[in-house]
């Protein structure tokens, strides 16, 4: 049975460009288009689709608003499609935090191999979204932060690079893709302003890597930044692979650093989160920490087994807890996870393997 899919965009050559796309698939079925808001709400309960595509910006009630009262009121899986300029990027990043399960970028006419591979993109986002575990958008913040927004007021000093190779001295590699915008942050929520270096790959957009490591920093105690390429890493930080660049790391001495590169994708992505754990298992050995999140797909898995040989202590996200459980069930079926957890528990169960601080 096909996919039906509702098209909602106020540019009528956007919905006749997205509905011949969807289209191509032949699982998928475009039932309807709206232009706006009040078209929208009229054709979801006349053609009852199993999936959205929304535009960020609307006439009248805009893409953020009408999202957030579609996800209280009926909620359903949502895919926005976003031009990504700065404003375009914030507001795509707050869909996700509202119950939007992907993002994708408005598909531009370039080359017929691009639109292809668009759609193919836009295609597996959609059936990622059917599938998808739906999240209840809370609108209060934790204490945690709150309590860093106050905290990061004062512009901490940067501190030195984190030793490894002596006795605690662990590192983190985390990967996520479909949800784990939400789910990084919640796992971040978790950690101590001291906590141990966090890399991060999250599957998305290179004009997004920026705009989330920055709302990260504002509600995290660690400082969260967007990796750059030959820093050393430091306790206390978080930093997020730049978007389209794979992220791995590499020891000078007794510290370890970042390297950038733009080689081939790896699984489709890139970043990749098996580029980044694969050299963490070379690098770090048995001084690595892995955890693979929420995500379609099996990038990670392969990486995160590498790192399970290696000695490194391996976490994957439980399926009742992921949006979409792709990448945590390939790394489970292959024995690269060690051990299998909520998304409310990883920060509680990683902080566990590292010697209590005295501050």
């Amino acid at each position: 049975m096909s996919i039906r899919v509702l098209v909602i965009d106020d540019s009528s050559f956007m919905r006749r460009q997205l509905s011949r796309i969807i289209g191509a698939a032949p699982d998928l079925e475009v039932v309807g288009t709206a232009g706006d808001a009040r078209a929208a709400h009229d054709m979801l309960l006349a053609l009852k689709p199993d999936v959205l595509t929304l535009d960020v910006q609307m006439p009248g009630m805009n893409g953020l608003e009408f999202l957030e009262r579609l996800m209280q009121k009926r909620p359903m899986p949502v895919v926005m499609v976003s031009a990504f300029t700065q404003e375009g990027t914030e507001t795509a990043l707050k869909a996700l935090e509202l119950g939007a399960v992907d993002v994708i970028a408005k598909p531009r006419a370039e080359n017929l191999q691009r639109l292809n591979e668009y759609g193919r993109e836009l295609a597996e986002k959609i059936r990622a979204a059917k599938s998808a575990r739906l999240r209840v958008y809370a609108r209060a913040r934790s204490a945690a932060a709150v309590q860093s927004v106050s905290a990061s007021a004062s512009a901490p000093v940067e501190p030195p690079p984190y030793p490894v190779g002596t006795t605690g001295g662990k590192v983190i590699f985390i990967g996520a893709s479909t949800g784990g915008t939400e789910a990084i942050k919640k796992v971040l929520l978790g950690m101590p302003a001291n906590c141990p270096p966090i890399l991060i790959v999250q599957h998305m957009p290179e004009t997004f890597s920026a705009v989330f490591a920055a709302n990260l920093d504002r509600v995290c105690l660690p400082r969260v930044r967007e990796a750059q390429g030959g820093e050393l890493v430091a306790e206390g930080t978080v930093y997020v692979s730049k978007g389209n660049h794979h992220m791995q790391v590499q020891r000078e001495g007794d510290h370890l650093s970042i390297e950038l590169v733009q080689t081939p994708p790896m699984n489709g992505h890139r970043p990749s989160v098996d580029v980044l754990f694969s050299s963490a298992a070379a690098v770090m050995g048995r001084l690595a920490v892995g955890v693979i999140l929420t995500g379609m797909g099996k990038d990670g898995a392969q990486g995160l087994l590498s790192m399970r040989h290696a000695g490194a202590h391996t976490f994957g996200q439980d399926e009742a807890s992921c949006v979409v459980y792709g990448m945590p069930r390939e790394a489970f079926q292959i024995g690269a996870v060690e051990e299998v957890a909520d998304i409310g528990q990883i920060a509680g169960r990683v902080l566990a393997l590292f010697p209590v601080k005295k501050r």
